[in-house]
């Protein structure tokens, strides 16, 4: 039974000024299912990749060969790398899960002030296994997110757990908070915020930090990633989109009325491939925009060693380009 939403009314930021990315042209790998939401890559250049059906999947660097790694029996979400070389996986029904090298699914954390997670989403992990972490929402899961975004109750924290256990709140109140990456020198916090159409960063040295705004995204950013080449690469899942800019700050029901309408009559992401990548001080290095059949709304990114590979949770393939140089 599909939930009801409580709109909030927001004023959107306006929209900046036009822009003209540069263009990029993507490769493709067909994959045996959908919604491949993120890309992590391995030492010898395979990518995993989690699907909506649970499954991770191990594909060659050359996308010529796939294997199932494990299930989760949930929504597999954002992946990383932890110490120990396991995956910690941001399950979006089960929480922070990991998995070993013999495909054994264990979970690290499923609750928070004894609520299961509802929406687990996506991290970043430090050498010494210090987790930061986001739950998108309290009100609804991964498969109404669109829900969320509607709604605008601002109910996604972001979170620290520490190898000893230890859970901190570190920002809540947020707008649907997304993609997790830390700046080169781990003194910095930064997370996309599909939401308000922001990338956010919290200074980590100082106590009572308060997040601040780091960068203005022109589209609803989804998962990012700390690249090889030193910047954080952001994922734009679609443009924004000019009904739902309308329709926030106007009376609430008009919201309501759009999540009841069928499928086919709400707005969906837009066509196109747009990907971004900021430096540590929120300067925006690359604007990129691309399109595919076989690929459209990006959701994961990952840059290593001169290739970026991009995954989707709108199509049944990931895509990869080369790096485009600085």
């Amino acid at each position: 039974m599909k939930s009801r939403i409580a709109p909030v009314r927001w004023t959107p930021p306006a929209a900046g000024p036009r822009r003209e990315p540069a263009k990029i042209e993507v490769e493709t790998v067909a994959l045996p299912g959908h919604g491949p939401e993120d890309t992590l890559i391995d030492a010898d250049g395979s990518v995993l990749t989690g699907l909506y059906d649970g499954r991770i999947l191990r594909v060659s660097a050359d996308g010529e060969t796939i294997t199932t790694l494990a299930d989760t029996g949930g929504r597999p979400l954002g992946l990383e790398w932890l110490p120990d070389g396991k995956v910690l996986v941001c399950d979006a029904h089960r929480g922070l899960l990991t998995l070993d090298r013999d495909g054994r699914i264990a979970t690290l954390l499923s609750e928070v002030d004894g609520r299961p997670m509802k929406f687990c989403n996506n991290a970043d992990v430090t050498p010494d296994g210090t987790i930061y972490f986001t739950d998108s929402s309290t009100r609804f899961g991964v498969d109404e997110w669109m829900a969320d975004l509607l709604e605008h109750s601002t109910t996604g924290s972001v979170y620290r757990l520490s190898p000893d256990g230890e859970l901190t709140r570190l920002a809540t109140g947020r707008a649907f908070p997304n993609g997790v990456a830390l700046s080169g020198d781990r003194r910095t916090l930064f997370w996309a915020e599909s939401g308000t159409y922001g990338l956010w960063k919290l200074d980590l040295t100082t106590d009572g930090a308060e997040p601040e705004p780091a960068a203005a995204i022109p589209g609803l950013p989804d998962n990012i990633a700390r690249g090889s080449d030193g910047l954080t690469w952001v994922t734009i899942g679609s443009p924004r989109n000019a009904l739902l800019d309308f329709l926030l700050p106007k009376q609430p029901f008009l919201r309501t009325i759009v999540w009841n309408l069928p499928e086919a009559l709400k707005p969906k992401a837009a066509d196109v491939i747009e990907i971004q990548a900021y430096d540590d001080n929120g300067t925006l290095v690359h604007d990129l925009r691309g399109r595919h059949p076989a690929f459209r709304m990006p959701t994961g990114v990952r840059e290593r060693d001169g290739r970026v590979w991009l995954g989707s949770i709108g199509t049944n393939a990931l895509a990869t380009f080369p790096t485009p140089a600085r």
